[in-house]
């Protein structure tokens, strides 16, 4: 099986436009999440008032402009869901220093880019311009904007790609089953370069509502939107909706040596599973999220005592980072009693960008990139009091402040309404 490495980043986040600039932000305990109620009466007449929102400004400055990032008709093409992975890809390329131009590297090279909602806003919009006025009040974009696969389709148009053109639509999983499929398709021959991860924008009072009346979101920090995120922490009480979008650059290895690419880490394994258990909530055993990190190690070959830090998915849900810190207990500390709680590395990014839904596992996995590279453990803000009950939540949850910690191997999570979950291991390449 051949060896996959990562060789570039790109992000658009609530934190900031740019993987450094949100890296650096989130390191320093800046928050994204904001206020949205003043957006319009139907945002202020909703229970939960607050969003990670990509912040408006300069390119220069980590704001998002789209017209400094896209091409002339590009906006009115496409989806703001794909905007932000064009935005991404480009970063990612550009890091990667990949612009192929011969007709066999092009045909090497492939996109693998997912959404779980996709553009919503367009649903909408013409579903009400639909009902006022008719068939001709219909875009001849409307479908193309819709479709969850053009974030894909769109970046291998303007690069010129022609390996794998794919997309996953797995709900919250959606970014690690992206990067994970498309490493596959690396270590497998597909491909030897893939543009991989998962975009969001769905910040809408419709989305909103759904999630609200399906009783998920934060409700109780309207006027304190910095503390609504609040994962592991005993006070949390629902997530934050974000938007976003993350996507990385995967490479077979001699493909990345033969040009001297710059090398973070190596993608080691992948697991997937299921709950088999109910439409949105999950077993109180975590025994999903548990066999999806099992199985990534299994496919790694890297036994539970190795794994250096855990990137949870912890949403600042009761049951979902119970679920989950009892998986993560389970398999970190094994059976021979060796370990203690407190030596496991665990931290959630959602404290200070919200749940980017279908983004979330690609920026979460170039977090987890970062701090393998880096050597640090990005924090868990708004963590003031592990629970509940506090003597479960005994794990080192990186509360607040970022630690310097050396990261070998790490697993990045991601669970998904349905029951889906999914696990990525990443490690320090070694030659």
């Amino acid at each position: 099986m051949r060896r996959v490495v990562v060789t570039g980043l790109g992000a658009v986040t609530p934190l900031a436009v740019g993987v450094r600039q949100t890296w650096r932000r989130l390191l320093d305990g800046h928050c994204g999440i904001k206020s949205i109620k003043d957006r319009s009466p139907q945002f202020a007449a909703l229970p939960s008032q607050v969003a990670g929102v990509v912040p408006i400004g300069s390119r220069e400055n980590g704001g998002w402009t789209a017209k400094e990032w896209l091409q002339p008709g590009d906006e009115r093409k496409m989806a703001l869901f794909a905007q932000y992975a064009m935005a991404s890809a480009e970063e990612a390329l550009n890091d990667a220093g990949w612009s192929p131009e011969s007709p066999e590297d092009l045909e090497a090279t492939g996109v693998y880019i997912g959404s779980g909602i996709g553009s919503l806003d367009d649903v909408v919009d013409t579903t009400l311009a639909y009902e006022k006025g008719g068939y001709r009040k219909v875009s001849p974009l409307f479908v193309p904007r819709l479709l969850i696969n053009l974030a894909a389709g769109h970046i291998s148009m303007r690069y010129g790609f022609k390996g794998p053109n794919h997309a996953a639509t797995t709900a919250c999983t959606t970014g690690v089953h992206a990067i994970g499929d498309a490493a596959r398709m690396v270590a497998f021959g597909d491909a030897d370069v893939m543009v991989s991860g998962g975009a969001e924008s769905c910040i809408h009072p419709l989305a909103i509502a759904g999630f609200a009346r399906a009783r998920s979101l934060a409700t109780d920090w309207n006027e304190s939107p910095h503390e609504a995120s609040r994962p592991f922490d005993r006070t949390r009480a629902g997530f934050v909706i974000g938007e976003g979008a993350g996507v990385v650059v995967l490479e077979e290895l001699e493909h990345a040596k033969a040009r001297g690419a710059n090398i973070y880490a190596e993608v080691k394994g992948y697991g997937l599973s299921s709950d088999a258990h109910h439409m949105t909530a999950p077993r109180e055993d975590g025994e999903g999220p548990f066999l999806a990190m099992k199985r990534a190690l299994k496919n790694a070959g890297i036994k539970p005592a190795a794994v250096d830090y855990v990137n949870a998915h912890a949403t600042s849900t009761v049951l979902g980072d119970a679920a989950e810190n009892r998986a993560i207990k389970t398999l970190l500390l094994g059976e021979d009693g060796k370990r203690h709680a407190q030596e496991i590395n665990v931290s959630s990014t959602k404290g200070a960008v919200g749940h980017l839904l279908g983004a979330a596992g690609a920026v979460e996995a170039i977090f987890t990139v970062l701090a393998i590279q880096e050597g640090v453990l990005p924090p868990t803000l708004n963590l003031t009091q592990p629970g509940d009950p506090p003597e479960e939540f005994d794990c080192n949850y990186v509360p607040q402040t970022a630690q310097q910690h050396q990261v070998e191997v790490a697993l990045s999570n991601s669970f998904g309404f349905g029951g889906t979950n999914a696990s990525i291991c990443l490690a320090k390449y070694e030659k």
